[in-house]
């Protein structure tokens, strides 16, 4: 995992592994770890590529199955987030796509919480449905509904925590110690909070899963993901699917992501406290009904958040506007997002620039009425993944903008 010369990395912290955890250099001695774009490998003899093609031996051998860019990329993100393992895939969808099809077969049965991103609702309740795998949607933060739902077929318990966009917290240790006596396996989804701010493995979760488009890269370039979990689970469950599947991690987007990394640490802590202080302000604004976020003492779950996110918040809240209906709300919503100048219409998060979104018709836009009902996204709400602007900046943008959106 990392150079013989380097000292003891088990009581490393996060942010140190996110400088220097990796593949060790190549012979030239490089610094910033190199980028190898090739998609296969010349084999020293045919004896050696087929030992390698069988696992018998170690080394790459075509990069479907294995890079070093991709391969360093893995082990830092499985040591920041205090995993044995990692495995790399094209984005976050993938990584869950890999992870219900390493896990799940025909008849069994799946608890999700109905608070989850829409894509994933529609990939686990929807499509996996069509091979017979059943799911059981529940309140994120009832834990009694979550025990309630186990089957004998149970097998998996996922949730993402905070989750998109009302940030939601679930309470991790309550929902392993759940899935770990129905002898199923808990993944949460730590895309919003990052290792920097929690790692779900430390409160008994067995999987957990990145979209590293988001804070991962951490300014909207590539699209990555990634599943964190043990060895066993990655080398012999995972890495199959993904030898035949094929939903593997570019190594040039690995690259990116690694160096993104390297900042990330500094980046979540400035854009959480920007965060607190935009969500603070939203709520003395006339024009806001409600603000979700959890560094508020508002917040249902604040000080679950605070003791599994190490105090802080993260870096994306939301708010509703004052309306009558859904549709005064969403023409609210749709009018004060078309008058931000600063803020950026944009369905992605993670950047270093603040994005805003409308997610009852965007990332939620294809779920039915009662769905979106159920996860509490309404007309009227606005996503807003705060970045790293000067935040009085920020204020006055969106304060123009609900003067003009409200009015």
């Amino acid at each position: 995992m990392s150079s013989p010369h380097l000292p003891d990395t088990s009581s490393w912290h996060a942010e140190t592994h996110a400088q220097h955890t990796g593949m060790p250099p190549s012979q030239y001695g490089e610094n910033a770890e190199a980028l190898f774009l090739t998609s296969g490998y010349v084999q020293p003899s045919a004896e050696v590529a087929a030992a390698r093609f069988a696992g018998e031996e170690e080394g790459y051998t075509y990069s479907r199955l294995g890079n070093p860019t991709v391969s360093s990329f893995e082990q830092r993100l499985a040591a920041m987030e205090g995993t044995q393992a990692a495995i790399a895939t094209s984005t976050g969808m993938s990584s869950i796509l890999l992870m219900c099809m390493g896990l799940l077969k025909s008849g069994d049965h799946v608890i999700c919480s109905h608070s989850m991103f829409g894509s994933t609702i529609k990939l686990i309740g929807t499509e996996f449905a069509k091979f017979g795998v059943t799911t059981t949607f529940v309140s994120q933060t009832d834990v009694s509904q979550w025990a309630a739902a186990v089957q004998p077929t149970t097998k998996l318990l996922f949730a993402e925590t905070p989750t998109n966009p009302l940030t939601d917290v679930c309470d991790i240790a309550a929902l392993a110690d759940i899935a770990h006596k129905a002898g199923a396996w808990l993944a949460v989804d730590n895309c919003f909070a990052t290792p920097i701010l929690q790692r779900p493995v430390e409160f008994g979760a067995d999987i957990v899963t990145h979209s590293g488009t988001k804070y991962l890269d951490g300014q909207g370039r590539v699209m990555a993901g990634a599943l964190c979990a043990s060895e066993e689970l990655v080398s012999e469950v995972f890495s199959p699917v993904i030898r035949s599947a094929g939903m593997t991690l570019s190594p040039f987007n690995a690259w990116v992501v690694l160096k993104g990394l390297e900042t990330l640490g500094i980046r979540m802590r400035a854009q959480s406290g920007n965060a607190l202080a935009l969500a603070q302000w939203l709520q003395t604004q006339d024009a806001v009904d409600q603000v979700f976020f959890p560094g508020l003492d508002s917040h249902p779950q604040h000080e679950l958040a605070m003791r599994q996110q190490g105090g802080l918040g993260g870096a994306v809240l939301s708010f509703s506007l004052k309306a009558n209906n859904a549709q005064e709300g969403r023409a609210k919503a749709f009018a004060t997002l078309n008058a931000m100048q600063l803020a950026k219409l944009c369905t992605n998060l993670g950047d270093t620039k603040t994005l805003v979104a409308h997610p009852a018709s965007t990332s939620h836009g294809r779920l039915s009425d009662a769905q979106r009902a159920n996860a509490g996204v309404g007309q009227s709400l606005i996503r807003v993944a705060v970045g790293l602007e000067h935040i009085p900046d920020l204020q006055n943008d969106i304060q123009r903008a609900m003067a003009i959106g409200c009015a």
